[in-house]
């Protein structure tokens, strides 16, 4: 048999085997999961919001203090007599 007959009676086999019970309390817990999922969804992305505005205003402040667009003055005398 090929590798892909052999995996397709696998399933046919554990399909016709009895199915296991499912616990009584697997709704609940799917439900509880969820929601702890989504809050930590919520706060992660609410720390990186934060963490990105303290960036742009970090980025800010460091801006208008060097002022990075002036330019720099000339420091090194002009070459003459060459």
């Amino acid at each position: 048999m090929s590798r892909h007959e052999d995996k397709e009676d696998e399933v046919r086999r554990m399909l016709e085997a009895p199915h296991p019970q499912v616990p009584a309390d697997l709704a609940a817990r799917a439900v509880e999961r969820g929601a702890r999922l989504l809050h930590r969804d919520r706060a992660v992305r609410r720390a990186l919001w934060a963490l990105l505005v303290v960036a742009a205003l970090a980025f800010a402040v460091w801006a208008s203090v060097t002022e990075p667009w002036h330019v720099p003055p000339e420091t090194t005398p002009p070459l003459e007599g060459w």
